[in-house]
């Protein structure tokens, strides 16, 4: 989507958006009555911003260490081939992996690919780096940071 969509948003999708980022359960009148708008013209400006694409979906965030994953770690992949095809296979087995929470194509770096995963241990890690990433054709080169604190951790984006 295009960034000219922020450009068509007035205050009161701002608060809308800011809110369901927050809250997704928020029901339409609750949500009507936090930006002080009736429910009938907040429910449109939602099912609205869906139908465009804006609000691309709702999820529930889940606590990783009440579920015993614990190390969180950034994975630089460099890989043999700067093709389509190699970039393509590799996204695609990337996306068979739950550890896998992002991946992103970077430039700047030595690495080609940036990932995001996170495991309950050391042991999960080195499971999920020997028996399945380092096997991926074309991975010719991993580098991991652990992540030791997060101190910003936010999901939301800034509509203002």
């Amino acid at each position: 989507m295009e960034n000219i969509m922020s450009n068509k948003l007035d205050r009161y999708d701002q608060m809308i958006l800011d809110t369901l980022q927050k809250q997704g359960r928020i029901t339409n009148q609750e949500l009507a009555e936090a930006i002080k708008l009736s429910p009938s013209p907040c429910l449109r400006r939602v099912r609205q911003m869906e139908e465009e694409g804006l609000i691309d979906g709702y999820v529930a965030l889940l606590n990783a260490k009440k579920l015993g994953l614990t190390l969180m770690a950034f994975i630089g992949i460099s890989m043999d081939k700067h093709t389509p095809e190699r970039f393509e296979a590799l996204e695609s087995t990337l996306a068979d992996y739950p550890e896998v929470l992002e991946c992103h194509l970077i430039t700047g770096q030595s690495a080609d690919y940036l990932l995001k995963v996170i495991v309950k241990d050391m042991d999960a890690y080195q499971q999920f780096l020997l028996n399945k990433l380092t096997r991926i054709e074309g991975v010719t080169g991993v580098h991991t940071s652990f992540v030791m604190k997060s101190p910003i951790n936010s999901t939301a984006l800034s509509v203002t």
